[in-house]
């Protein structure tokens, strides 16, 4: 996942704005007691999304994918006064100790989370999104994509996590990738042929791709 020198990784962190005391505690708590912590945005991250929903302002958030609530917290910084944070989750495990972040955090009447397939979620969902960040199961990156879109506002944005996916989309694993490189690959592809949008892909963390529908 690293594409930067640790160092200077540590280095952009320093000069970066704190995680709040909640959100360190998620971290922590999360790389202490939950399978596959790296799945944690983190502070560099946190930091990007927090930035970026504040540049935004959004009235409306959906999120793709919420694991323990850190990235959740992050883009809820720059909601709207009256805004909203709509998370959906397949892991009901997670549920309980979610629920008590986002009520910790003084959340809960401004985010609704949800458990179950968001395949079948989505489509009932009738809101229009400002904001929507995708970082769920990687074979359903381009079904999410196109099940959003049209709920997606004229000038609003789409950002999607992994797409660099540890290198693997460039490595010797693309040439005979497993299912997970492959469709992040696929849709790597389709964004950047996608007349509709203007794109950026960063090395940040894992990879970032921030899509602006046009």
């Amino acid at each position: 996942m690293e594409f930067i020198h640790e160092e200077l990784e540590k280095y952009a962190q320093m000069h970066s704005s704190d995680e709040s005391p909640l959100l360190k505690k998620i971290n922590r708590d999360t790389y202490a007691n939950i399978l596959m912590p790296r799945m944690l945005s983190g502070h560099l991250q946190g930091r990007f999304l927090s930035m970026l929903s504040c540049m935004v302002k959004p009235q409306n958030i959906l999120e793709i994918g919420t694991f323990t609530g850190y990235s959740a917290l992050c883009l809820s910084e720059g909601l709207a006064e009256d805004g909203k944070i709509y998370t959906i989750d397949i892991n009901e495990e997670l549920e309980e100790r979610v629920r008590n972040y986002f009520d910790e955090a003084g959340l809960s009447k401004k985010i609704n989370y949800y458990i179950g397939n968001a395949s079948e979620l989505i489509p009932k969902l009738q809101v229009n999104f400002d904001l929507v960040f995708i970082d769920a199961d990687k074979v359903n990156y381009i079904n999410y994509y196109n099940q959003v879109f049209d709920k997606v506002r004229k000038g609003g944005f789409i950002i999607a996590d992994n797409v660099l996916w540890s290198g693997k989309v460039i490595g010797p694993e693309s040439k005979k990738p497993d299912k997970d490189t492959q469709a992040l690959m696929n849709f790597n592809d389709l964004i950047y042929h996608d007349a509709r949008v203007e794109k950026v892909m960063l090395p940040l963390r894992d990879g970032l791709t921030i899509i602006k529908k046009i």
